[in-house]
């Protein structure tokens, strides 16, 4: 290993809780020398719970063995190959989560038929039989066998058996979201079993993880609105459970209740007029739960909620008639699992009579390649990049190394300033002003002393922004009526093409400028 990996290993690893690094040698010698074998006997009859969907998933599965995710579809012409792997891990999982048995056109004897084949073929399990996709396909299961009053020993003892392999490697490993998906699970197991040692279990991973992961303005703490979308849809889930199956008489109900309302609070107030969410971090369309879908489930269960607060998560939103701005002033997340962030500090997105004018890119893989270390750089975000180092070093899929850091936040009415260290190795920091006006944005880029090193800001359009005027210093969007002024030391104004994710696997080419500027930069968009 050369000198610069060793350092950004160091840089990476140093972050990480002692519990993380534990597990994961625990795990690596436990399965290679002592593997074990998950086949205790179920010795009791169950019963079907009460459940009834709040809303369906989109179909993913249709006739004749086909099945598409992140965009890409797959016929299996023979028989399905649960552990198809050709268009990467992440496909495969999806294929293992079976949320297609609660999708909108799938009936009960096609969600048997794929139940058991998938249990005909449990010795041959790759990426099935990992913890993640356990958690998911276990609520899947119950849920569909529920809803459907199914009760099938086979399926029944499968589903234990995976359980009993979940609670013998949670992923303690990892942390973050993974970990919160297994206490879910693991709820959704202890009560369609009646099982004493999943609800110990699971109680104990949801009230710690839900504690330091939901932060204080309701935000999870990983600081991707679609994780936030695909974990609150979890929750209730859980609520729904709890209310309407009568099995444990305690305060985890009113807990989870709580938790819930705050993360909706803080989704309400970052979720457009329009219904997008802003496509920071780990973001891409089509995953996740609509914020309108959650609302209206999180009505059914009868809870109740107050104007959110932005503060802890660092984003900010403001709204008034004129238009919709979105900054992140905040740290990348949690140092020990910082895996979704990306190299976006004082970023924004801009919209204009509930259209989209300047945005984050979003995501289209979560492969290890080059399009994924691009789309979490700093190039690829609406700030201010110094030479050929990102803020933050993302590197390989979902590492993080040397982080930014917001060293300084000043926030009046309409007012907004803050600096990060992100480039500190060349002796400076970077200050970023946005000035608020009815239907004005002033946004001043201040780098702390003179360098020789280039200095580029960027601003990136939605791919329906069809036509760009420029003249000069100046940036007119005519069917926008939208315009966007630069002053001050400006050396040079460029346009590029980039590819806009409008999901995973799924591209549409946009229009990015950049702006070469020595020091400060002062930019006006009017509107």
């Amino acid at each position: 290993m050369d000198r610069s990996k060793l350092i950004l290993l160091i840089h990476t690893v140093k972050y990480l809780r002692f519990k993380q690094i534990y597990y994961q040698l625990y795990y690596l010698i436990r399965n290679k020398f002592f593997k074990r074998k998950y086949t205790k006997q179920l010795k009791k009859e169950i019963h079907p719970l009460n459940w009834k969907d709040s809303f369906l998933y989109p179909n993913s599965f249709t006739k004749e063995n086909k099945f598409t995710f992140l965009n890409l579809p797959h016929q299996f012409t023979d028989k399905i190959d649960w552990n198809y792997a050709n268009f990467g891990k992440l496909w495969t999982y999806n294929l293992n989560y079976f949320d297609f048995l609660n999708q909108k056109d799938c009936s009960v004897n096609e969600g048997l038929a794929l139940i058991n084949d998938y249990i005909e073929n449990e010795v041959n399990l790759k990426d099935g039989k990992e913890p993640y996709p356990i958690s998911l396909r276990g609520i899947n299961w119950i849920k569909f066998l529920s809803k459907n009053k199914i009760s099938n020993i086979d399926i029944d003892q499968t589903l234990y058996n995976h359980y009993e392999t979940l609670i013998h490697n949670l992923e303690y490993h990892l942390l973050g979201n993974h970990l919160l998906e297994n206490g879910y699970s693991l709820l959704f197991g202890a009560y369609y079993f009646k099982d004493e040692v999943l609800y110990k279990i699971s109680k104990r991973i949801l009230i710690k993880e839900l504690n330091e992961q939901i932060l204080y303005d309701g935000a999870h703490f990983e600081l991707s609105p679609m994780y936030h979308q695909i974990l609150l849809h979890r929750l209730l889930d859980c609520i729904n459970l709890v209310q309407n199956n009568l099995w444990k008489e305690d305060k985890l109900l009113l807990f989870l209740e709580k938790k819930a309302i705050k993360m909706i609070s803080w989704l309400e107030e970052v979720t457009y007029h329009n219904g997008n969410i802003p496509m920071v971090n780990d973001s891409a369309y089509n995953i996740a739960p609509t914020s309108q879908q959650l609302f209206e489930y999180a009505i059914k269960l009868k809870l109740n909620w107050n104007k959110g607060n932005l503060m802890d998560s660092g984003y900010r939103m403001l709204k008034n008639e004129s238009y919709e701005l979105f900054v992140d002033v905040g740290d990348i997340g949690p140092k020990y699992q910082p895996g979704h962030a990306h190299s976006d500090t004082f970023s924004f997105e801009l919209y204009v009579k509930n259209k989209p004018i300047l945005v984050d890119p979003a995501i289209s893989t979560y492969e290890k390649n080059d399009n994924r270390l691009k789309e979490r750089g700093t190039a690829y975000h609406n700030t201010v990049k110094i030479g050929n180092q990102d803020q933050t070093q993302v590197w390989d899929g979902f590492r993080v190394a040397k982080r930014a850091k917001v060293i300084d936040l000043k926030e009046k009415e309409s007012i907004l300033e803050a600096t990060h260290n992100g480039y500190k190795n060349l002796g400076v920091t970077h200050t970023r002003r946005f000035s608020f006006q009815e239907s004005k944005i002033l946004i001043k880029d201040t780098i702390s002393k003179e360098i020789n090193t280039e200095q580029v800001a960027f601003f990136h359009f939605h791919p329906d922004i069809k036509k760009v005027e420029i003249s000069g210093a100046q940036i007119y969007l005519p069917n926008e009526n939208v315009g966007i002024k630069f002053d001050n030391e400006l050396l040079n104004l460029e346009t590029e093409n980039y590819e806009y994710a409008l999901g995973f696997n799924k591209k549409k080419t946009a229009k990015k400028i950049k702006v070469y500027f020595k020091t400060t930069l002062s930019t006006t968009i009017s509107i």
